[in-house]
C-alpha cells in the first residue's frame, strides 16, 4: 500500500487549494481516508476522513463549511478541496489509511502517505 499527497503550495488568506491522496495496493472501498495536518505548535491534528464504501465523513470543527472531502474510485483517489483558507490552516497536510470514519474521525490507521506543505500567507 503506498499513498500519495499532493497539491499543497502558497496561496492567500481566503484562496482555495485542491489536496489529493493518491493511494495504490488497495482500493478505496477497503479503507477510509484520512487527512491530517501538523506543525511544530499544534503537533498533529486530524482533519477529515471519508469512507467510500458507506460513504461517512467527518470534519474537525475548524474546517466545517469551508474544506469538503471526497473520493474517485477510478482513480483511486481523496481529494481535500479546501475553500476561505486561514494562516491557521498552514501546516504538512498528510493522508493515511484508516479502518474507519467515526463521527470523532478515522479511527486504525494503518499507512501514511508522504506530507504536502499548505502555506497560508499574504
Amino acid at each position: 500500500v503506498q499513498l500519495q499527497a499532493s497539491g499543497g503550495g502558497l496561496v492567500q488568506p481566503g484562496g482555495s487549494l485542491r489536496l489529493a491522496c493518491a493511494g495504490s495496493g488497495f482500493t478505496l472501498d477497503q479503507y477510509t481516508i484520512g487527512w491530517f495536518r501538523q506543525t511544530p505548535k499544534d503537533g498533529r491534528e486530524v482533519v477529515s476522513c471519508f469512507s467510500s464504501s458507506s460513504g461517512r465523513r467527518y470534519y474537525r470543527d475548524s474546517v466545517k463549511g469551508r474544506f469538503t472531502i471526497s473520493g474517485d474510485n477510478a482513480k483511486n483517489t481523496v481529494y481535500l478541496q479546501m475553500s476561505g483558507l486561514k494562516p491557521d490552516d498552514t501546516a504538512e497536510y498528510y493522508c493515511a489509511t484508516a479502518l474507519d470514519c467515526t463521527s470523532d474521525g478515522p479511527v486504525s490507521l494503518h499507512h501514511w502517505g508522504s506530507g504536502t506543505l499548505v502555506t497560508v500567507s499574504s
